[in-house]
């Protein structure tokens, strides 16, 4: 059975209990194994670039000795992702690439929910890179760290950003923009009224049809 093991680079058993909730839909359609790991090593939180920089080693390490099919990077800022694929000649997909991808595919513009303000100039940078900026109706922070997201219910401020991205920022699609913030999709979903992306499901989906369809990946 083919494995894809979905990566959570910060330290939080609480994050990961999260996305294993969220992957269960795509379980259940699945016949792949799906993993989910945390790195111990790492911060509890992955909230700033010094944060980014000290996870990529160990994801590194997690990739280069792993016998998954596909990995998947569980954190929105897709750390070092182009570094890893370099270590490994299996697919390796970021959340935030994936998610990206898939609001490009289902609306004209998408809207980012993230925690923390220094995310913001992160994800534009990241979206410049993959020439998709012009599709952003805007970024708006909920000003949480991801120890305060795992100690409170955050639907309320979370509800109210996406409003905002809807409304004021003329978003179609709304992106969470964190592994942590899955569990909050589908009620946002029904109330919002547009598309809202979860980047684990994200990640894992797209993971699964390339494996699925027997792609493969290009060396870079």
């Amino acid at each position: 059975m083919p494995e894809i093991l979905i990566i959570n680079p910060n330290s939080s058993k609480t994050v990961t209990q999260s996305m294993e909730a969220c992957l269960e839909p795509v379980r259940f359609n699945s016949s792949h194994d799906i993993q989910c790991i945390e790195l111990a090593k790492s911060p509890v939180g992955i909230e700033t670039d010094d944060h980014v920089a000290q996870v990529i080693p160990n994801i590194i390490e997690v990739v280069s000795t792993s016998q998954a099919d596909a990995f998947v990077l569980a954190c929105f800022s897709d750390p070092g992702i182009a570094e890893v694929r370099k270590h490994v000649d299996r697919p390796v997909y970021g959340i935030a690439e994936s998610a990206y991808l898939a609001a490009h595919a289902l609306g004209n513009s998408f809207g980012i929910i993230s925690l923390g303000q220094s995310s913001i100039d992160r994800h534009l940078r990241y979206l410049r890179a993959l020439k998709l900026d012009q599709r952003l109706a805007g970024d708006r922070s909920i000003d949480r760290t991801v120890s305060q997201l795992v100690a409170a219910n955050v639907v309320d401020i979370v509800s109210q950003t996406a409003r905002l991205l809807r409304d004021e920022d003329g978003a179609d699609v709304v992106i969470l923009g964190c592994a942590g913030l899955g569990s909050y999709r589908d009620a946002l979903q029904q109330n919002l009224g547009i598309p809202v992306i979860d980047p684990v499901q994200a990640g894992a989906a797209l993971a699964l049809t390339h494996l699925d369809l027997a792609y493969g990946r290009t060396r870079r």
